[in-house]
């Protein structure tokens, strides 16, 4: 998501700033900004939009002598993407970046309020310089401030903050959110979020744990673990391949989101969940009100994450809830009346079809709200509420973090809805609340998995064609992982219900059809395997996915044993998502640049 650079040196500090930016800009983002401290005072500069305008902005600012500055790219979480929410975030005499989510900033922001505090954003960030202010009129100097801010901070960060009452120190934190720190043999010290920007400057880099913080001057780097003892950094080489470097030692971009998925769902739950109700300060209970229906909207593996949502609107929210792919809908004259909300969903926020139907609601005068990835988006701007999925920059075509944090914000959201209409006691709500805590857990990719899945992908390059079955919510799983496959390997593949394959389809049984079997433990498994056992007799090849071992199978990939069948849900996912990248990688196929295949699909 976000991108944080810094530097303590005496070079251009400008340049190196908007440099390092630059290499960060895979990561995706909306604003900029950088804030550089010199002897003689600080200048901060911010853009919404590109880099280029905030190069445009610094074109008549020069650095030439000993100065700290720090830089960040933003991706809105908290607040539009404006000059004002743009990072670095100012106070009387400080400046900060920040990556992460501050999960208690509303309970800090009303205390620094009542103290007089005024803020100039509506981020969650602006209260980490506020609060080190506050904190720097009790304490004896900056850094011991500044360790007690970061005590008094939950939830995930990485923090730069620099000071006028230290002029040549930059302070560190990282809790959950990568950072490192960089030295080379002029004393100088780089600060990053992702080695990328410090190749060609830094020859050695210390990787932060979560918990560190510290501060580093030009002769020093000290380093405070979470229990408070001190330690020496630890330095590694840094590769100069800067390719490399933005896919972090993966092979495809495609992988690293694979991978990535447990921490930005992480992201995705942050702040959201209480101990008994989900919270989403970016709706209004309002707008469920008189909604009797729901009606979900989208293209592609959108149209699938809704699909999964109409099984957790009904079963959880007791609520009518209908599915409806875009590009069909605009055109059929659709009836719709005004209980209904309407629901599109969208990576990117410009998908043209859904955005048509997004106007048609609109126009309908129904309540609307966008599923989304991308602040600022046409969608996010059209429609009356929405709630953003965090799920950072996707390059890979195929998408999957953005499916992973689509179903987690659907999930929570049908259990919001359910407190609104009293449909769930509070026990069984809270117990969800305790699953979805789980979820990134159950997203970890085990060594053992991902080679188990790359040894027997090579059985899984002829033949005529995939059937990928499941039922109830593994229904629309199925649909995904078919659609994983047929984009990246070019290979046939259609997802089915279980229960549909002796109404036709298994006429196509034989050996050379692949059959990849999603069988949870906790959703209709003894139907499920029926239904398999039905394709094993007439000599399919049966691919099982399930943590209970099924002896008909050819091919067995175990998952994790849960409590819940949502936790098998996100397990699964991994595995189809692992299969479709290696059967494609085995037939030499570009992972992240299929064919025919665009990113974001803003035309008909």
């Amino acid at each position: 998501m976000c991108g944080i650079v810094g530097y303590l040196g005496k070079k251009n500090t400008k340049e190196i700033l908007l440099e390092g930016l630059k290499e960060l800009e895979y990561r995706g983002y909306d604003s900029a900004g950088i804030a550089i401290l010199q002897e003689n005072g600080f200048n901060s500069f911010k853009a919404v939009g590109k880099l280029v305008n905030l190069e445009e902005k610094t074109k008549d600012f020069i650095t030439d002598t000993f100065a700290a500055g720090i830089g960040h790219t933003r991706w809105a979480t908290h607040g539009k993407p404006t000059e004002l929410n743009a990072h670095p975030h100012l106070g009387q005499s400080s400046y900060v970046v920040h990556n992460g989510i501050i999960e208690n900033y509303a309970k800090l922001k009303k205390e620094l309020m009542r103290e007089g505090v005024v803020f100039l954003s509506q981020t969650d960030t602006e209260v980490i310089v506020h609060q080190f202010e506050k904190n720097l009129k009790s304490s004896s100097d900056a850094f011991e401030a500044f360790a007690k801010t970061v005590k008094e901070l939950e939830g995930a960060f990485a923090i730069l903050l620099v000071t006028k009452d230290e002029k040549n120190t930059i302070f560190f934190a990282k809790q959950g959110s990568p950072m490192l720190v960089g030295i080379n043999s002029e004393n100088e010290k780089y600060f990053a979020s992702s080695d990328t920007p410090l190749i060609g400057h830094c020859t050695e880099v210390n990787y932060f744990e979560d918990g560190e913080y510290g501060y580093v001057t030009s002769d020093e780097i000290v380093i405070v673990d979470k229990i408070g003892n001190n330690r020496q950094p630890v330095f590694s080489k840094l590769s100069q391949n800067k390719l490399s470097a933005q896919k972090d030692g993966y092979r495809f971009f495609m992988e690293k989101e694979i991978y990535e998925q447990s921490t930005v769902i992480a992201d995705t739950l942050m702040g959201r969940l209480g101990s008994e109700e989900v919270l989403f300060d970016e709706l209004d209970a309002e707008l469920f009100h008189g909604i009797n229906e729901i009606k979900l909207c989208a293209c592609g593996t959108s149209y699938h994450s809704a699909l999964s949502a109409t099984y957790l609107f009904e079963r959880y929210s007791k609520i009518k809830t209908s599915v409806e792919i875009a590009s069909e809908f605009r055109y059929r004259n659709p009836i719709m009346s005004k209980d209904t909300l309407f629901i599109v969903i969208s990576q990117s926020g410009e998908t043209a079809d859904t955005l048509e139907t997004l106007k048609m609601a609109k126009e309908a005068g129904l309540k609307t709200l966008v599923i989304c990835n991308v602040d600022n988006s046409s969608m996010v701007r059209l429609a009356d509420a929405s709630i953003l999925t965090r799920a950072g920059i996707e390059k890979g075509v195929a998408s999957t973090k953005a499916f992973a944090t689509q179903i987690a914000v659907f999930w929570m959201l049908s259990l919001y809805v359910a407190k609104l209409r009293n449909s769930l006691d509070a026990n069984e709500i809270a117990k969800q609340i305790t699953l979805l805590r789980e979820v990134p857990a159950s997203l970890k990719v085990t060594d053992s998995m991902h080679e188990k899945i790359k040894r027997l992908s090579k059985r899984y390059l002829h033949g005529h064609g995939f059937f990928f079955i499941g039922r109830d919510i593994f229904f629309p799983l199925a649909l995904e992982g078919a659609l994983k496959l047929k984009e990246i390997s070019y290979l046939h593949a259609e997802g089915y219900p279980s229960g549909e394959m002796k109404h036709g389809p298994i006429a196509l049984a034989d050996p050379e059809l692949f059959t990849i079997a999603l069988l949870p433990q906790h959703m209709l498994y003894e139907k499920s395997k029926s239904n398999v056992e039905e394709l094993s007799a007439r000599d399919s090849t049966i691919c099982a996915i399930s943590p209970i071992e099924f002896d008909k199978a050819d091919d067995f990939i175990q998952i994790s044993t849960y409590s819940d069948y949502m936790l098998e849900f996100f397990e699964m996912m991994i595995v189809l998502q692992l299969l479709s990248l290696e059967i494609s990688v085995r037939l030499g196929n570009d992972v992240d640049m299929p064919r025919n295949l665009a990113k974001s699909v803003t035309v008909e």
